[in-house]
């Protein structure tokens, strides 16, 4: 008797083990189907804009000021394909996202990664799992980031937030509005050479 129920209660742990491991199967594979790859490709290039009576040449991303907005859901992985028209080398960070095993996506120029050069391309590909907010992406080289810069929204998997659902979300970027070039701000801040016209700075 004492062995029938030795085999009749390893049968029944063998039976909870295998419905376990099939409840987890299961739940991994709905994470999975649920989880997305979000691609963007950035082509980064010059173009000129009039602001505030005077036209200027700018650095931005497929034509757009601010740049593409990236929208992904928490536990996505996110390629983003960046393309380097310019003449400066440059690399995008992905500004608040923690790079969990992929540090070398995060876009810190000279830290993580050499700069894009001109001519070249680069894609940045990491995860978001764990991860829920509002962010913004922006490049990391010299003073691009004026311009070159974007929103980053990762919203919850179930959707639900700890606010009465709005009605529309408007992401607003607070940046700089310079009535010069970039690069060669960038010169003069490192000469610490500004003259007696100093620059216009806005927020937009």
């Amino acid at each position: 008797q004492t062995e029938l129920f030795s085999f009749a209660a390893m049968g029944k742990l063998s039976m909870a083990a295998a419905i376990l491991c099939m409840a987890l199967a299961a739940f991994a594979a709905a994470n999975v189907v649920e989880a997305a790859v979000v691609e963007h490709t950035f082509v980064v290039h010059e173009m000129n804009v009039t602001h505030l009576c005077n036209t200027t040449k700018i650095y931005v991303v497929n034509g757009q000021f601010p740049g593409p907005q990236i929208n992904v859901t928490d536990g996505d992985t996110v390629v983003v394909h960046v393309v380097n028209r310019l003449d400066h080398g440059l690399t995008i960070h992905w500004h608040g996202v923690r790079q969990m095993r992929s540090a070398w996506a995060d876009g810190a120029g000279f830290v993580t990664e050499c700069p894009i050069p001109p001519g070249g391309d680069h894609t940045y590909r990491f995860n978001v799992t764990g991860q829920v907010g509002t962010l913004w992406w922006h490049a990391h080289v010299t003073c691009l980031r004026a311009t070159i810069n974007g929103a980053f929204v990762i919203r919850p998997k179930d959707g639900r937030y700890p606010f009465p659902a709005p009605a529309k979300d408007v992401p607003i970027i607070i940046g700089e509005w310079w009535e010069l070039d970039l690069i060669e701000l960038d010169r003069r801040m490192a000469d610490g050479n500004f003259d007696d016209n100093p620059l216009v700075s806005v927020k937009l």
